[in-house]
């Protein structure tokens, strides 16, 4: 597996997944993007993945640079994997929204969805997904991630 981050030029691959979803804007919150790592590493996957943070989290990045470098990201993956774990306070994924509504019409056959069960205020996009691709959302992780393998690799 091969990691593409967002301090890092953008590189391609015929196997790609973007881990979409809300990034915490304080150190103080985890991110779930590590956990989405190990378990693609546990998994074997054997493609590249966006992963729309900084490789060292410095807190310090160019607003403009960034959401171009996750647009570029996103138009190359295979495979989005749009995981919300919303929490109003420390994960609110407001961007997630207008990505997830944006590329849900765009090109649903790419867009895999989930989040946790105690995950607030996702019922609107669950509602939106089934509507979209005829699929339920996945409630967790590591099953979000084994499809998101199976979808890449066809």
């Amino acid at each position: 597996m091969k990691i593409n981050y967002s301090n890092q030029k953008i590189i391609t691959s015929k196997k790609s997944i973007f881990l979409a979803g809300p990034t915490p804007r304080s150190k103080e919150v985890n991110t779930w993007r590590k956990d989405a790592l190990k378990i693609l590493d546990k998994l074997e996957f054997d493609g590249l993945v966006y992963v729309p943070e900084l490789e060292i989290d410095t807190r310090e990045f160019n607003y403009d640079y960034q959401v171009c470098w996750e647009r570029n990201a996103l138009q190359n993956s295979t495979v989005i994997v749009f995981w919300i774990p919303r929490n109003l306070r420390t994960l609110p994924g407001l961007t997630t929204n207008i990505e997830f509504g944006y590329w849900i019409c765009k090109d649903n056959k790419k867009v895999i969805y989930g989040r946790p069960d105690d995950s607030e205020r996702n019922e609107y996009l669950d509602w939106f997904y089934k509507i979209e691709t005829g699929r339920e959302p996945i409630n967790n992780l590591n099953d979000l991630l084994k499809n998101a393998i199976l979808i890449a690799n066809k």
